[in-house]
């Protein structure tokens, strides 16, 4: 089987790496077209942690990474201007379950109760680390309270795509250069057969995956592949991204501030910090989105700040005929929780079961689309109740509080105001001390919570809580700090990767 990817940018190179790592055992081939005239996004440099397994599982040197992609390491995101105050969603847990219960119903029966507890923040060592500008790599023990969290990266998209795309061809696979004129197509059965070049060329194959962004050349404009759009839910519809010089500390989390038409993110790298601003244009003017960006950024640019338009919503069938959209050809979500190349690493491990078969399968078809759906419907979701949970006044934020919600989050928000549940996606991306932390943080309260947690006797509970809350807070104050662990470990290589 021939495998050849349309795009390159994070997407494309990230499916070359990743599937140049199984053709030798899966007996195929894989070819990227790429054209050098053609740019990309290119402002995704924030990440999950699954970037790392991601990584892990190709053998790749992490340090070296870093030092190639200028990376920083990121315990979380900080959400400023969304509740009353500023709050971080962690990648990590809050507190411990105790007699297999779920720590914020006790956090809320001490609180209830009158306990002079503290901040749910305070429980959650991802956080106090964040807060404090420190980082070291989490313990392997599980009984070490330093084994409750875990990170991610923020990188230059550029030169992580560069990076894998040096990890790919190394690997055998193939790069051709070429702007696609047209894609041909099986008269019979509408498979996609190849990709004619500027230069007349044609590149054939078996299985076809788009990677070419919001274009979506083959899923979008050759296969005419049906769109669920989400603007309903998700009304921001345009960005400005624009580099700048670092300046201070190097904060260890990104950061989303909630502006009067939208929120603007700050991603700080070795060498720079990545900003943007991004908007609804129902609210807001381009013109002036552009200028409240501008006066909110904490160096000088070094570029003018790039437009980007979109629509939040995905593809009803990311596999179609012989063609996989991956990335943006797949579906949009604004990168408000750092999904998107996430989204891209979930649908290639997702195909790679599939791979072997027949291109056009219907059941793997079915069962890869199922997954891919759930995953951004779950994704979807979470990113509305950011919109949904606030007190903004602004003609934006009141729109969003009084919309409509799909069924499942509105379930969802009910069922933990009622007694703190939350209920785990089987198949979804964000865990529930995912969904707690902006519960909490945007003052969606519990008014109950899990009676079986009344097992555990008040004064042992108020000294669990001190002992776990000092715990955190001495062994934080021991780390070293965030760039201290950069230099020893992986000082960017500063010349172009």
């Amino acid at each position: 089987m021939k495998i050849v990817i349309l795009g390159g940018g994070t997407a494309g190179w990230m499916c070359a790496a990743s599937l140049s790592a199984l053709s030798a055992t899966r007996r195929f081939s894989v070819e990227l077209v790429e054209s050098d005239e053609i740019g990309t996004v290119g402002v995704g440099e924030a990440t999950l942690p699954h970037i790392k397994a991601f990584n892990d599982g190709l053998g790749i040197n992490e340090a070296e990474f870093m030092r190639r992609t200028h990376a920083t390491f990121k315990l979380g995101i900080e959400f400023a201007g969304w509740g009353r105050d500023a709050y971080i969603h962690p990648f990590g847990t809050f507190g411990q379950d105790w007699a297999g219960i779920g720590f914020q119903h006790h956090w809320t029966r001490a609180k209830q109760a009158g306990v002079p507890v503290a901040p749910i923040e305070d429980y959650s060592f991802a956080i106090a680390a964040a807060r404090a500008g420190k980082f070291a790599f989490p313990d392997t023990d599980p009984s070490s309270v330093k084994s409750t969290f875990a990170y991610a990266y923020h990188f230059d998209a550029a030169l992580y795509a560069g990076f894998m795309r040096d990890f790919a061809t190394k690997r055998g696979v193939r790069r051709t250069e070429g702007r696609v004129v047209e894609v041909q197509q099986n008269a019979e059965n509408g498979n996609v057969t190849g990709l004619k070049l500027q230069s007349g060329a044609v590149v054939t194959g078996d299985l076809f995956l788009d990677c070419s962004g919001f274009v979506s050349l083959i899923a979008g404009k050759t296969l005419n592949g049906p769109w669920e759009d989400w603007t309903q839910w998700l009304p921001c519809d345009r960005a400005f991204a624009v580099p700048t010089a670092g300046t201070g500390e190097i904060t260890p989390y990104t950061r989303a501030t909630a502006r009067e038409a939208g929120w603007q993110w700050r991603i700080p790298l070795q060498h720079r910090t990545g900003n943007g601003y991004v908007f609804s244009s129902a609210f807001t003017s381009e013109d002036r989105a552009r200028d409240v960006l501008l006066a909110n950024l904490d160096g000088a640019p070094l570029m003018e700040p790039k437009l980007l338009r979109f629509r939040a919503g995905r593809r009803t069938r990311s596999w179609s005929h012989n063609v996989v959209a991956v990335g943006l050809a797949s579906g949009f979500l604004e990168p408000l929780e750092s999904t998107s190349i996430y989204l891209v690493q979930a649908a290639i491990e997702t195909l790679r079961h599939y791979l072997g078969g027949r291109p056009d399968d219907p059941r793997a078809q079915g069962a890869f689309n199922r997954s891919v759906d759930t995953i951004y419907d779950s994704i979807r979701d979470f990113l509305i109740l950011h919109y949904r949970a606030t007190a903004r006044e602004e003609p934006l934020w009141q729109h969003v509080r009084d919309m409509a919600l799909p069924d499942s989050l509105l379930g969802r928000i009910e069922m933990f105001r009622h007694r703190g549940y939350i209920e785990a996606y089987r198949n979804g991306l964000f865990s529930p001390p995912s969904w707690l932390a902006v519960y909490m943080g945007q003052d969606v309260v519990p008014t109950g919570y899990d009676r079986m947690a009344d097992a555990l006797p008040m004064d042992l509970l108020v000294e669990k809580l001190d002992m776990l809350r000092t715990r955190i807070r001495d062994q934080v104050a021991a780390l070293p700090t965030h760039e201290a662990t950069l230099a020893s470990f992986a000082p960017a290589r500063m010349e172009v990767a």
